[in-house]
């Protein structure tokens, strides 16, 4: 079974909401105060995390704009992938995953490394990530075109 599907399917994975500019705009805030954190972090490790939910909060108001609410990171993630790729180059949409699992070997195992050069991506990008979200807008016209595709997915 294809992940979207998966996602559609399951509890707590990707549904159709009511899309809210108002949610959008929190979601935007929760990603500047992720951005401030990762910058006055002192450890490696939680500058990785609030550089991640830099990355994933600002993919988050993008989903509240159209509509999408979704609380499985890895399907925001695949969500991201496909629904939003017009908007992302494939390396951006990589480095929110790589992110994705830096923040989750940093968090929850002691034996695994985060190599130098995702750690710099990540530290670098993550503000570049929250500008480019904050200066995209959908009209009505997108926000119906991508809902109908979700609802077509199922």
């Amino acid at each position: 079974m294809d992940q979207i599907k998966w996602c559609l399917q399951t509890k707590n994975g990707i549904e159709l909401v009511e899309p809210s500019q108002n949610l959008a705009q929190g979601y935007i805030k929760k990603a500047e105060e992720s951005l401030q954190t990762s910058m006055l972090a002192k450890s490696k490790d939680w500058k990785i995390a609030a550089s991640y939910y830099t990355i994933y909060f600002s993919i988050y108001s993008l989903m509240m704009q159209l509509g999408i609410k979704c609380e499985i990171h890895t399907c925001t993630i695949a969500f991201a992938k496909i629904f939003l790729k017009e908007n992302f180059l494939q390396e951006e949409l990589k480095l929110f995953e790589t992110a994705f699992t830096a923040r989750n070997d940093t968090q929850y195992y002691t034996n695994r490394e985060v190599t130098q050069e995702n750690y710099e991506k990540i530290i670098i990008h993550a503000p570049v990530f929250l500008v480019k979200c904050k200066n995209i807008h959908y009209n009505e016209d997108t926000i119906k075109e991508i809902r109908e595709k979700i609802k077509n997915h199922k």
